[in-house]
């Protein structure tokens, strides 16, 4: 049977060059970047060619870049640690019903303990809503935080247009972005200053998991969140995993080396697989046209996603119904879209990688032309 994967969105392939490097780190430059001998010396030019890789990819200076576990390690830290560092300076944090888990739980996180937290509809699509994100900024407000491409529809939110729009309004306020979908799928720069913070992750783009980066930029106060020994600027304590930072670092220079053939290819599979959900008289297209050519949502109403996706996976077909930290709970995202409880309960993610096909593609149609039969007879 052969196994077709479309959940790129909750991780994807590890690249071979980011495997060979995380094993040339692991087998041959293993010191520690922080010993003060030739070997951690080696390694910690190793990692900081790795940073620079990631820092090229955004427009950032290197010394902006903070190595972290992960996309959700990194958006606490841009949260928790920003609200920590100015809760003497205002209150107010700004964020959207839109948000990654990590975000949302965060800001949560800091309601408990005083904190005002505003919570902005997202437009239909996902997306963030930047007139009623940039209404509700106010002489209070330290902190805004909006994703960037949506991780259940990949709809697109013009970021730098945004901060900037929320940098007029208040000038003090920090403005982060949760870019983890975006990095090495659509172009993102930190470039134009109205950035102040962007989360980024490498099991997204063909890098291993367990690693990640937040861009700080440069004069930008926060506060840790682990606190140790004084690695990655005092705002990261601990060892860092200089197999996967490299890791990263190489799959993001491949991404990026190949960015233009990799994004014609993805659009080309989405208008492929656009075309097929139009014809599929089962299914809804909950993602728009617009939006990231990685991650396409649909529904098949009345046909619970869970089910679909148990039948799908029996046959080497693997997706998604949303955010793999959601855990099957019903998209709180697709909610505050608006969507009716039958399409978001239905509803499937399926996000592609320069590895899938339109192979992959008429195989998916044609497990779920069978799945509704099979269903629907019991």
């Amino acid at each position: 049977m052969r196994e077709v994967y479309l959940d790129n969105a909750a991780s994807t392939r590890v690249s071979d060059i980011a495997t060979k490097t995380a094993l040339f780190m692991m087998s041959d430059e293993y010191a520690n970047p922080s010993s003060l001998h030739s070997k951690g010396f080696q390694a910690q030019q190793l990692l900081e060619a790795a940073r620079r890789q990631v820092a090229s990819a955004i427009g950032a200076a290197d010394s902006e870049i903070v190595f972290c576990s992960g996309g959700t390690e990194a958006n606490n830290l841009a949260v928790l640690g920003s609200a920590a560092a100015r809760c003497r300076q205002g209150q107010t944090i700004i964020t959207t019903a839109a948000e990654h888990s990590s975000v949302f739980e965060s800001v949560k996180h800091l309601e408990a303990q005083g904190f005002i937290i505003k919570i902005i509809p997202p437009a239909s699509d996902g997306s963030a809503n930047i007139e009623e994100v940039c209404a509700a900024v106010n002489d209070d407000t330290i902190l805004v935080s909006c994703m960037y491409v949506n991780s259940e529809t990949g709809a697109i939110t013009d970021i730098p247009a945004l901060a900037a729009a929320v940098k007029r309004r208040n000038p003090k306020v920090l403005f982060h972005t949760d870019a983890v979908q975006a990095l090495g799928k659509i172009r993102v720069t930190v470039r134009g200053g109205n950035i102040d913070l962007m989360s980024i992750s490498g099991h997204k783009l063909h890098a291993p998991k367990g690693t990640g980066a937040l861009f700080v930029r440069r004069g930008v106060r926060i506060l840790p969140i682990i606190h140790g020994g004084g690695q990655e600027n005092a705002l990261r304590a601990g060892t860092q995993s200089t197999p996967l930072c490299c890791a990263f670092g190489a799959a993001v220079l491949e991404s990026f080396e190949n960015f233009e053939q990799n994004y014609s290819y993805a659009s080309e599979l989405t208008a492929y697989f656009r075309k097929k959900a139009a014809n599929f008289e089962k299914t809804r297209l909950n993602s728009p046209e617009t939006g990231s050519p990685y991650i396409q949502n649909i529904s098949m109403s009345r046909y619970k996603s869970e089910t679909v996706l148990h039948f799908l996976a029996e046959r080497g077909v693997y997706a998604s119904s949303g955010s793999a930290c959601a855990k099957g709970k019903r998209s709180r995202i697709l909610t505050a879209m608006g969507l009716h409880f039958d399409l978001i309960d239905s509803a499937l993610r399926i996000s592609f990688s320069r590895y899938s096909t339109t192979d992959d593609i008429d195989t998916l149609f044609e497990s779920l032309e069978i799945a509704a039969r099979e269903i629907a007879h019991g």
